[in-house]
């Protein structure tokens, strides 16, 4: 039988693996390193009176947090004249549900946020079965100060996005801001943006242990296989 990888007996395999294992392991190490590094960067204070508008009616950044004294904030890509949300962005959030629990207690808290008006994002929320929290940022400059939205001077001229020059943004990007609130005062101390989200998908982190691993080299454009969750054809 002709197949597309070698072959080898389960001996091989095994001495294979276990090398392969030592070079997770150094990985693993780097990552706790990393993560000590992360916890240690300096915290900038939020002095901006940002608002937002949720189930509830409006918000402060504080209510964001709820009990919890830090905040997780996933900058969903829904335009104020969206129809719906982007696709990779809910592939994303499809991995949110059912952990806020687990957070909540280690006292995190995590929501997402878009400049969408709120009855759009409750609306697409329905749609697509969720129940995290997502709230509007409609009316004020969150998410322009928060690297991830961009006026059309921005796109045509040039702006920074992932701490880095970029020419070709759109008016919304992804991205994931840390924050959290001590002694009265909420301070930014972490965001990711473009690859640095990956660690937030299970599923790609699931496909990545398998043989054919996410299976994209061969498309017109990443994740161009990719879909709504409602709206896959049945196969």
């Amino acid at each position: 039988m002709q197949t597309s990888n070698r072959i080898a007996s389960r001996k091989e395999w095994l001495d294979a693996r276990v090398r392969l294992l030592q070079r997770e392991k150094e990985l693993t190490r780097l990552r706790d390193e990393l993560s000590r590094e992360r916890r240690a960067l300096p915290w900038v204070p939020v002095t901006a009176d940002y608002r937002f508008d949720g189930a509830d009616g409006e918000l402060s950044m504080a209510d964001l947090f709820g009990d919890c004294s830090q905040l997780l904030v996933y900058h969903f890509m829904f335009g104020p004249t969206w129809e719906e949300g982007c696709p990779s962005c809910s592939f994303w959030a499809d991995n949110f549900d059912g952990v806020g629990i687990h957070l909540a207690h280690r006292d995190v808290a995590l929501v997402a946020v878009s400049r969408a008006p709120f009855q759009k994002l409750d609306a697409y929320r329905r749609r697509m079965g969720w129940s995290f929290p997502w709230y509007s940022s409609a009316d004020s400059s969150f998410n322009h100060d928060f690297g991830v939205s961009f006026s059309p001077e921005q796109q045509k001229n040039g702006t920074t996005y992932n701490f880095a020059p970029a020419a070709n943004v759109g008016d919304e990007m992804p991205g994931l801001s840390a924050f959290i609130k001590e002694d009265g005062a909420i301070y930014h101390t972490y965001s990711a943006f473009e690859r640095g989200l990956d660690a937030f998908n299970g599923a790609y982190q699931l496909l990545d242990l398998t043989a054919r691993g996410r299976d994209e080299d061969g498309l017109p454009y990443t994740m161009a296989w990719l879909r709504r969750h409602d709206q896959y054809s049945a196969q």
